[in-house]
């Protein structure tokens, strides 16, 4: 893979007229990205912090998940929301409720969820291949946040298959709306999260645009997003799997886009420290309880490698208090170091490559209006 032109490593990442102070972006996932675990990423270093992907109809008809689920900590002074819809209307009138409601400060489009309920309406992934009902959402999005100043991203994949690739054409069409930037994760729709992310598809889009492209896909280290820069000339990465159990994770993109040298590993008690102040947030966000419940599925992340014992790991996973969770800590060894074989390994969901599903017919043609649409298909639920 040939190295671009555009290889000097960016410092700051401009959407709009909005500043993030290092170009890394955490990408939204199902039920990890809550306000807890936002906060708990942006203790550990800069970047621009994106909730959990909420449904467009959910907040116009003020569903009480979707509402909950714009939730912000108090040390969020940039609120940035990621949207998914299919409906140019629905999703032109929650920007408009996030900016004007919810003193949102940055809103993005999701064109990249291969979820088999969301593809098989024509939403997340399967939807650029439909270029006009991109442009009219795209549109609708821009249009609602510009009296705000709020700009709009969208995220996609190369496209629905190898036979069906979309990522170039949304580019363009991103660019033509008006949005201020567009990432581009490296897998089709197909693929999942298996694989290899094909970074060269990031440098292809990089060289059709001129709005800021982000780059997404394989970043397990903060080598790699270096690497990824370097590589395709992005303006910035988005960082997903890869800070599953590792949210010191941007403290090292921060300091490796610095310049700096990245700070040593942590033993297993930092590590400790680090779980306790996530249950803790989590605690503050939904009560002590509950908090740790929610709190268990970032156990196996978190202890990935350690050689904490069988019975540990049980216990904690079924923990369901602050007193409980400090005592099985304690009997961690906190000098163990970090087991540097997990370094630059995948985390988090992989799988097989599985058949994408798609309404009947959608493959046929590459145009089709929102008139065109089932209005059905604008699913209300979020929250994965």
């Amino acid at each position: 893979m040939s190295t671009t032109a555009a290889a000097v490593l960016p410092h700051t990442l401009r959407l709009g007229d909005l500043e993030v102070a290092t170009p890394v972006v955490l990408a939204p996932m199902a039920g990890v990205t809550n306000a807890a675990f936002r906060e708990l990423c942006a203790e550990q270093g800069a970047g621009l912090y994106v909730c959990e992907m909420i449904t467009s109809r959910g907040i116009v008809e003020g569903d009480r998940t979707s509402l909950s689920m714009l939730t912000f900590a108090a040390s969020e002074t940039v609120r940035s929301v990621q949207l998914y819809g299919i409906d140019p209307r629905y999703v032109g009138r929650a920007v408009e409720i996030l900016c004007a409601d919810h003193g949102v400060d940055h809103v993005d489009l999701n064109f990249g969820c291969p979820v088999p309920k969301v593809t098989r309406k024509g939403g997340g992934a399967a939807l650029p291949w439909k270029r006009s009902l991109l442009g009219e959402i795209l549109t609708s999005a821009v249009g609602a946040a510009a009296p705000y100043g709020v700009p709009v991203t969208m995220k996609t994949r190369k496209g629905i298959d190898d036979d069906h690739l979309t990522y170039l054409d949304a580019g363009h069409i991103a660019q033509d709306t008006g949005c201020a930037a567009i990432a581009l994760h490296g897998r089709t729709a197909v693929q999942h999260y298996s694989g290899r992310a094909d970074w060269q598809a990031i440098a292809e889009l990089k060289a059709a645009v001129d709005i800021p492209v982000l780059g997404n896909g394989d970043i397990w280290e903060a080598a790699d997003a270096i690497r990824m820069v370097e590589q395709t000339g992005c303006d910035g990465v988005v960082v997903g799997r890869g800070c599953l159990g590792r949210p010191w994770l941007f403290r090292d993109l921060s300091a490796a886009f610095d310049g700096n040298v990245v700070q040593e590993l942590p033993s297993l008690g930092e590590v400790s420290a680090v779980m306790r102040r996530h249950a803790e947030l989590l605690g503050d966000l939904m009560g002590e309880e509950r908090g740790c419940i929610e709190f268990r599925k970032h156990i196996a992340w978190y202890l990935k490698g350690f050689a904490a014992g069988k019975d540990v790991r049980s216990q904690l996973g079924m923990v369901s208090s602050f007193a409980a969770l400090d005592a099985l800590l304690g009997r961690l060894d906190p000098t163990e170091p970090y087991p540097v074989a997990e370094l630059g390994t995948p985390r988090g969901r992989q799988g097989t490559p599985r058949k994408v599903s798609v309404p009947d017919g959608w493959l046929d043609s590459r145009e089709m209006a929102a008139a065109q649409m089932d209005p059905a298909a604008e699913d209300a639920t979020s929250g994965g």
